[in-house]
């Protein structure tokens, strides 16, 4: 599935989210009680109080010779937060993620304000605010912008600062473990890219997506559009330390990168279709992300109908249910491609017949 969000604003993709899921607070139990499991607000009301017990056991934490210990606790809690595991991938709901994912980034930056350095926190924040944004933002702007231009120009907004956000957070997870990186980055990409490891290829990653996605939303912003080829050292970095990173996140990531890459000989085409099959076979056609991102990417500037309707019918036939870690993924992307398929002849002019 394609995690990408490239340059191309047709054609990006969606990795699923990673936020953890905390304890019930003990002023919330009687609502949760009394909620169904199906409940629209019990996600919401689980993660909201996790916030409020993470907090509070912090907050009480401030006392003489609690530093350590404050220190602490505030270390464990980050780790388990950076480490969550697929408790909102596997949802079947995206509007209860929806509800429920800001309150986990909220407390993210909340331990990220005691420990800065923290680098599994970094990535975190960097993976899940590029998600949200593109999920619930970008994705509902574009579906809303025949009816609604102001409100969905909003929605693109926001959704810019939280790529930026995201992207500043990747950038200072890299600093943690190479002192100065994201300077060097911004005098010279390629050379700052040498230090990169194996162990940076999430961070170059999920930087790269988040800069690259805010790109695309500031076709007007000359200063940003200039970060382009940092977004390229990072992406490119990141291909050539672990090129099947996240099953595939990388190559969905160039589908339609490769539309846009400056001075790159050949057809950039053929090279967003190379990326393409490599992303599927490394997902073994379990995600729709990468059939979404070249339907987007390649068979709308081509004019492909047959192409783009075979692409997108696929994607929407994938079983959501076949792999759960990529449930919720899988879902967002096909509802766009249900989107895509109703806007095709605005999208592909039909053919014109001979007489």
């Amino acid at each position: 599935m394609d995690r990408a969000l490239g340059f191309e604003p047709r054609g990006r993709g969606f990795e699923s989210l990673r936020v953890y899921q905390f304890g019930i607070a003990s002023d919330l139990i009687g609502h949760l009680h009394g909620a169904p499991l199906n409940h629209p607000g019990r996600l919401h009301l689980i993660v909201k109080a996790g916030y409020s017990i993470a907090l509070l056991a912090l907050t009480l934490l401030t006392g003489p010779g609690c530093a350590t210990l404050r220190h602490t606790a505030t270390n464990q809690l980050g780790d388990a937060l950076a480490s969550g595991g697929a408790t909102f991938a596997t949802d079947d709901d995206p509007e209860l993620v929806r509800s429920a994912a800001p309150f986990s980034l909220k407390l993210m930056e909340s331990l990220l304000a005691e420990t800065p350095a923290h680098r599994g926190l970094r990535l975190a924040a960097a993976r899940g605010f590029t998600q949200y944004a593109f999920a619930f933002l970008e994705q509902d702007a574009d579906l809303m912008a025949d009816q609604d231009f102001a409100g969905a120009t909003q929605l693109r907004t926001r959704a810019r600062r939280l790529y930026l956000r995201a992207r500043d957070h990747g950038l200072r997870g890299l600093d943690s473990a190479h002192e100065g990186l994201s300077g060097r980055l911004r005098a010279d990409p390629k050379m700052a890219m040498r230090a990169a490891v194996a162990d940076d290829v999430p961070l170059l990653f999920w930087t790269a997506a988040a800069w690259g996605a805010a790109i695309t939303l500031s076709k007007d912003n000359a200063e940003l559009i200039a970060d382009q080829v940092r977004v390229e050292a990072l992406i490119d970095r990141a291909l050539e330390l672990n090129e099947s990173f996240d099953a595939g996140a990388i190559h969905a990531f160039l589908i339609p990168y490769e539309m846009a890459r400056r001075g790159a000989a050949g057809d950039p085409a053929a090279r967003a279709r190379q990326h393409f099959a490599r992303a599927m076979e490394l997902c073994a056609g379990g995600q729709a992300g990468p059939l979404v991102s070249l339907a987007e990417a390649v068979a709308v500037p081509k004019q492909d109908r047959t192409e783009f309707q075979a692409l997108l019918k696929q994607a929407l036939a994938i079983d959501p249910d076949a792999h759960p870690e990529w449930r919720l993924a899988n879902l967002v992307m096909q509802r766009r491609a249900r989107w895509l398929l109703s806007r095709t002849d605005e999208l592909i002019l039909p053919e014109i017949k001979s007489p």
